[in-house]
């Protein structure tokens, strides 16, 4: 990127940050959520480590954490485009536009604050789980590889997210549609329950999944000893979507440009 590009893009992200630090309650929630899913779903769901052919984690609190970090991302993200929608809606898209503000910028920056607000969650479930009784063998390594796959999955879905918003400019379809890929997306996963216990079409089809693709590294990366050539598939997988996916909505901008 350019001097300029990049100038541009923190100016638009550190405008993204000031406007969610003047909403206290959106900090609130983006943070104390994850602490949320992680206790209730630890509790609830904790004798599952019992189960003949569990995931073979010490407690479900270790198996659970990466699903939970990899969850708060993609919920996350698939509402990265409510920004655009709201700036088209009151007419700030269009100054932006008419005005020499980098056109990357305006892409890259929404993507920038995501992996911002991933960044702190990650790091708040981790803090949580720890002091619930939870000990991770990746160390420091381990912590860097899952924030990388964290931040590859909100991008993928960040992107995917501005393209709706940029194409249906709507943000009850932007809600719809949203909900229509997270929601399956998750229980087609291990996030929560070791998909060895599914039906076995439920882990063919997560093979797929690229939501899967996080938790399995995040959760491979927390251990002791990792696989590390299957970290390095996922993480590939993710890498190419990620940049598929802001291909994708790269086009969608230029479409809406043609169309403003």
């Amino acid at each position: 990127m350019t001097t300029a590009a990049l100038t541009h893009t923190s100016a638009l992200t550190a405008r993204q940050l000031r406007a969610a630090w003047r909403i206290p309650v959106f900090l609130v929630m983006n943070f104390v959520q994850p602490m949320i899913w992680l206790l209730l779903f630890g509790q609830l769901f904790k004798s599952v480590i019992n189960i003949p052919g569990f995931g073979g984690n010490a407690t479900y609190l270790e198996f659970l954490t990466p699903g939970i970090v990899m969850m708060m991302a993609l919920f996350g993200s698939a509402w990265a485009g409510t920004s655009y929608i709201q700036d088209m809606d009151r007419g700030v898209m269009d100054r932006l536009l008419t005005s020499p503000t980098n056109r990357g910028a305006l892409m890259v920056s929404t993507l920038v604050y995501q992996a911002i607000l991933t960044i702190g969650q990650t790091l708040i479930v981790l803090g949580v789980a720890w002091l619930c009784g939870a000990r991770f063998g990746g160390g420091p390594v381990g912590l860097a590889v899952l924030l990388v796959a964290a931040i590859l999955l909100t991008a993928v879905f960040s992107a995917l997210s501005n393209a709706v918003a940029l194409l249906a400019r709507d943000q009850g379809a932007l809600i719809g549609i949203s909900q229509l890929v997270t929601i399956p997306l998750m229980f087609l996963s291990s996030a929560l329950m070791d998909t060895k216990l599914s039906a076995g079409w439920v882990a063919n089809v997560a093979a797929f999944n690229p939501f899967e693709w996080a938790v399995i590294v995040g959760r491979e990366a927390m251990q002791k000893s990792p696989d590390w050539s299957t970290i390095g598939t996922h993480v590939g997988l993710l890498a190419a979507l990620a940049a598929l996916m802001v291909w994708v909505a790269t086009t969608a901008f230029r479409a809406y440009q043609r169309s403003t």
